[in-house]
């Protein structure tokens, strides 16, 4: 074996090592946990709001609370998969929160603009499109620095791997 497999045999178990212990840190368990809190208690709450609000409520009202509670249990479930996971997911927890963050977003810019474009003056419109396309285009971002991250441990896994074999 010469100098630099030895040096690569220290150096990637090194790295792969402080790249996951970023991953399964307290710090990253309670982002999750608070991720969790949120999106259920906003669930909780808007379903107390629905519930305390005297009936009927106009369909557009009950189809726009569905669609908050829904947004709020997934990101209550989606922080269950996370927390109830015992070892690293080498950053597939950030790619699939990046794809919730951009589908969420989405589909909100795009509610927006509809209703915007429908009931409101074409300034309100382009407002509402511009602040929901700057939205997207940010989590459109986060998505792809995720999946960057993603590969990059992944790189750092295998090249262990074949170091170790």
């Amino acid at each position: 074996m010469s100098e630099y497999d030895d040096a690569v045999r220290r150096d990637v178990p090194r790295e792969l090592e402080h790249a996951l212990s970023a991953e399964v840190s307290l710090r990253a368990r309670m982002r999750h946990m608070a991720v969790g809190l949120a999106g259920g208690c906003g669930a909780a709450l808007i379903s107390v709001l629905w519930a305390t609000e005297p009936h009927p409520l106009p369909v557009r009202t009950q189809a726009a609370f569905a669609a908050l509670i829904g947004v709020g249990l997934v990101w209550a479930a989606f922080a269950g998969w996370v927390l109830s996971r015992r070892r690293p997911l080498y950053a597939r927890d950030r790619v699939l929160g990046a794809r919730l963050a951009l589908t969420v977003t989405s589909l909100t810019c795009v509610a927006g603009t509809t209703l915007a474009a429908v009931r409101g003056t074409t300034t309100e419109a382009l407002t509402i499109a511009l602040t929901g396309t700057v939205l997207v285009i940010a989590a459109g971002l986060l998505l792809l620095r995720a999946h960057a991250h993603r590969r990059e441990l992944l790189r750092l896994r295998n090249s262990l791997q074949e170091t170790l074999t």
